[in-house]
């Protein structure tokens, strides 16, 4: 091999220039057109949520007119108030033989109840027996409610007999021995211009004279109770003569007045609030508001009312006497903190309450 055939073969290889269309140069192309594709996609996506939304917000009739509602930051749940699983160990009675037991009574030995397919129960020795009820079938699901009835509050009067409070129906006095009911106050009649839409809970005094009955709302019935939590509407506290049968408004402006309880001495009556997480409590006789609300019925301070308990760990139900002087509280639901509260979170935003209810309706 001569020399200039040895220069031929270790000429260097020339550097390769990459043009515009060179693979990386394509691959780079791909990879910007990728990304357009994506964000012209993902704007569309949120375009076509948005104007729906946007039209759901603004267009549609919403079920509900909600009013912004302004709770307290809920207290920390340590302490007495440190969440505990006793409950858990109780016995379940009659499991699967009651539906949706309410309020609960006794006369000696015996139980009394009213249950979710409109029925007053009578317990003893242990068997279950039918003694009232207060509407009439189809008794099913809760579409079936407003003919159906369902009794909540229940409390036993002087002569043993059972006062009821019948959501949809009204008050009535039942004879637990024979079975004969009795319409005291019906939803049908207006007070002081006032449909009777949810009565609830009922405390009756010992002598059987006055029955003091919650109606938690004039505009939604048991079954739209969500509606009624949501929109925080308010009503009020009654009270029925069971001598002159006469109906007075005790209490205006309680935001779904539930449980409802005399004091020992029956000098004040107290009511829970749900929807804002109180109990108020006023004096006998009086128009005034109070939280639970304290209403005074006796004494000096009667026809007055003043704070009990404000700013519950929870949302509250009935409320009952206890054998040690105090009362127990049901709570329907509890307000964690530290933790997240759906209801606290939706108090003060009624557009969120809106929307979520327009797309309900749909």
């Amino acid at each position: 091999m001569n020399e200039v055939e040895g220069l031929r073969q270790r000429r260097p290889l020339r550097p390769q220039v990459i043009t515009e269309d060179s693979p990386a140069q394509e691959a780079k192309e791909g990879s910007t057109y990728s990304g357009k594709v994506f964000r012209v996609t993902f704007l569309t996506l949120a375009v076509s949520v948005a104007v729906p939304l946007l039209g759901v917000t603004v267009l549609l009739d919403c079920p509900i007119d909600p009013q912004p509602i302004s709770l307290k930051e809920p207290p920390l749940l340590t302490g007495v108030l440190e969440p505990n699983t006793k409950l858990r160990k109780a016995e379940r009675l009659w499991e699967n033989q009651l539906v949706g037991p309410e309020s609960i009574v006794n006369i000696g030995d015996v139980l009394f109840t009213g249950t979710a397919d409109g029925k007053i129960i009578k317990i003893e020795d242990g068997e279950i027996q039918t003694i009232a009820r207060i509407g009439h079938g189809p008794c099913g699901g809760r579409e079936d409610e407003p003919t159906c009835g369902r009794p909540l509050g229940m409390r036993v009067g002087p002569n043993n007999t059972l006062f009821v409070a019948d959501a949809y129906y009204g008050l009535y006095e039942v004879d637990p021995d024979t079975g004969e009911t009795e319409l005291l106050v019906s939803t049908k009649t207006l007070i002081e211009g006032q449909k009777l839409s949810f009565i609830n809970d009922l405390t009756v005094t010992r002598d059987g004279r006055k029955i003091y009955f919650t109606d938690s709302s004039s505009k939604w019935q048991r079954q739209d109770y969500l509606f009624l939590v949501m929109e925080g509407t308010d009503d009020g506290l009654l009270e029925y003569d069971t001598v002159t049968k006469e109906v007075k408004v005790l209490m205006v402006g309680l935001r779904f007045p539930n449980g409802v309880q005399l004091s020992p001495a029956e000098d004040f009556v107290l009511v829970q609030e749900t929807t804002m997480a109180r109990i108020r409590r006023q004096l006998r006789c009086s128009n005034l508001l109070s939280i639970t609300f304290r209403y005074y019925v006796s004494g000096l301070m009667k026809g007055g009312a003043d704070m009990f308990v404000e700013n519950m760990p929870g949302f509250p139900d009935n409320i009952r006497l206890s054998s040690s002087g105090g009362y127990w509280v049901a709570m329907a639901a509890v307000r964690p903190n530290p933790g997240f509260s759906l209801l606290d979170f939706l108090s003060e935003k009624p557009w969120i309450k809106r929307m979520i209810f327009k797309v309900k309706k749909q």
